[in-house]
């Protein structure tokens, strides 16, 4: 018999909250996380509007910001949800350092626009690029610090270093579905006795100028600029793409004897973990969501759950015409009947998309569903589309009853994670 993995810990900096309290109860108000852009002047981009982490410091989980004040935005989201979820579980002290180990689903840092467009003004001329003034010109003025900084491993290696945790140390970046994975693997890892504890979850921020023009020229970000709350509108026939946002979130996952030995609070169980590629197109989902499909049946396989013991859906629902209408019809195609029956929601509505961070948060608030029977709305639903047909929990926070939640996250390359936990 595997082992079981619980957790017992959870933390988190969102654009809707600083800790999953907070997140909790703007999420349940309906309230939501987006405005314009204040971290650069994003006046003249098709999209100047954005969920970004707002009034919150390192300092605020006890520790010295002046030390952190050179490691990137996300580092800092990192270690402020990791603090909240390592001291909340309370596993420090009882567990060996080499049992301890961390897999983060973590991007990469906020790209130095301003210097590279510095260099790029140094080495054109007369409409030619002088590739030696522009490697001149970047020897001159980069900070060689900084760049290391933006590296996506640097997450995880700070918060080893935080907590001893001398086990496993990975990082993976499989874009939107990138926490997911990393909480899924970890979890793998506990059940396959090569660790007793880790320190899974995802951070994320792209709300820069080269992440703002990606976005754009990919044609995938909502352009109501002039009503930015109302602008993530997940599976609403008038949706015009995410919203970007930024964030933290931990897990601390633990083998359930290990958990139970020392009287831990449990959160909940992670049952099933279903991982597939689409194999089809890097920006596009299978349209016959076969990806999709097959993964959250995996996870169903894999949890030995039938499909009527789900009580809670929260979609991967990014606002994209594609997205939306292809994981209705993967929902459809593993459940069946029940699909009508099993409350669906879209947090993104409110969080905005967290990228790599996304996953880890939306499974805390699934976990967080389960604990207080209330499924979250999906806001700024006011349209139905034809081809989104399920119940999307509009507009109100719901009471349910719900035992075991599912959570998808759908990544850009076609990489698809499904996560279910349940009660123990």
């Amino acid at each position: 018999m595997r082992p079981r993995v619980v957790v017992t810990g959870i933390g988190c900096v969102t654009p809707l909250g600083h800790t999953p309290d907070q997140l909790w109860e703007n999420l349940a108000a309906s309230k939501s996380g987006v405005g314009h852009i204040t971290l650069f002047d994003a006046s003249n981009f098709p999209t100047n509007i954005a969920a970004e982490v707002r009034n919150w410091s390192i300092a605020d989980v006890g520790e010295d910001a002046s030390a952190w004040k050179d490691r990137c935005r996300h580092t800092c989201f990192a270690a402020g949800a990791a603090k909240q979820a390592v001291e909340g579980s309370g596993v420090l002290g009882t567990v060996e350092p080499t049992r301890f180990g961390v897999y983060l689903g973590a991007g990469e840092g906020q790209q130095d626009f301003f210097n590279f467009s510095e260099m790029m003004v140094a080495a054109v001329h007369d409409g030619e690029l002088d590739m030696q003034a522009f490697v001149n010109k970047g020897l001159e003025i980069l900070d060689p610090k900084a760049e290391l900084e933006q590296e996506p491993n640097m997450p995880s290696g700070y918060l080893a270093g935080m907590f001893d945790a001398q086990g496993p140390n990975v990082n993976c970046l499989t874009a939107c579905a990138a926490s997911s994975q990393a909480i899924g693997e970890a979890t793998e890892i506990i059940r396959r006795g090569e660790a007793d504890v880790m320190l899974s979850g995802g951070t994320h921020s792209m709300i820069h100028p080269f992440g703002v023009t990606g976005f754009n020229l990919l044609t995938a970000l909502s352009e109501r600029n002039d009503e930015p709350e109302r602008a993530s509108r997940p599976f609403d026939l008038n949706r015009d793409g995410f919203v970007l946002g930024e964030g933290g979130a931990m897990v601390v996952l633990e083998e359930y004897e290990h958990a139970r030995a020392r009287g831990a609070h449990i959160y909940g169980e992670i049952l099933g973990y279903g991982t597939t590629a689409d194999a089809f197109r890097i920006t596009d989902t299978h349209p016959e969501g076969r990806g999709a499909t097959s993964c959250i049946k995996m996870a169903l396989a894999d949890a030995k759950k039938n499909t009527d013991e789900i009580g809670y859906i929260n979609a991967h629902g990014t606002s994209t015409s594609v997205n939306d209408k292809v994981e209705t019809l993967a929902i459809r195609q593993s459940f069946g009947d029940l699909a009508d029956k099993i409350p669906v929601s879209s947090t993104k509505s409110m969080t905005g998309h967290l990228i790599a961070a996304a996953g880890a948060t939306e499974l805390i608030i699934s976990l967080m569903a389960m604990r207080n029977n209330i499924a979250p709305p999906t806001i700024n639903y006011e349209t139905p589309d034809p081809n989104c047909d399920l119940d999307y929990v509009p507009n109100t926070a719901r009471d349910i009853e719900c035992k075991a939640v599912l959570s998808n996250s759908f990544g850009f390359g076609g990489q698809n994670i499904t996560l279910i936990a349940g009660q123990v």
